[in-house]
């Protein structure tokens, strides 16, 4: 029943900006943290960006000083703010939701994903 969504993507110029929108519907909990995951082809999923209900963020080395995560926690909802976006962050970006379940457990949500491509 628990759906992320997604919006936001497209093609976009080197240089330029794009914010990613993700919300959360048929749940009636607030994600202890959330975030923003990427892949590009033929590589790795791995975490862009995430923040937790406390408001501390956490950023891949690659993207420090560019993008920046906020949520609203009321409204189950994630926005990556993407600037000065460069050629290699071309890749599909997924949302993630997580629900701590037990002291050292959780259960994670995500989106369908969105594509972002950053080309010429």
């Amino acid at each position: 029943q628990v759906q992320l969504v997604e919006t936001g993507g497209g093609l976009v110029q080197p240089g330029g900006s794009l914010r990613l929108s993700c919300a959360a519907s048929g749940i009636i909990f607030r994600f202890n943290a959330m975030g923003w995951y990427r892949q590009a082809p033929g590589k790795q999923r791995e975490l862009v960006a995430a923040i937790i209900s406390g408001g501390s963020t956490n950023y891949a080395d690659s993207v420090k000083g560019r993008f920046t995560v906020s949520r609203d926690n009321a409204k189950n909802t994630v926005f990556l703010q993407m600037n000065s976006l460069k050629p290699e962050d071309t890749a599909v970006y997924y949302c993630n939701g997580r629900v701590q379940t037990g002291r050292d457990t959780w259960l994670d949500y995500w989106g369908q994903g969105t594509q972002v491509t950053v080309s010429s």
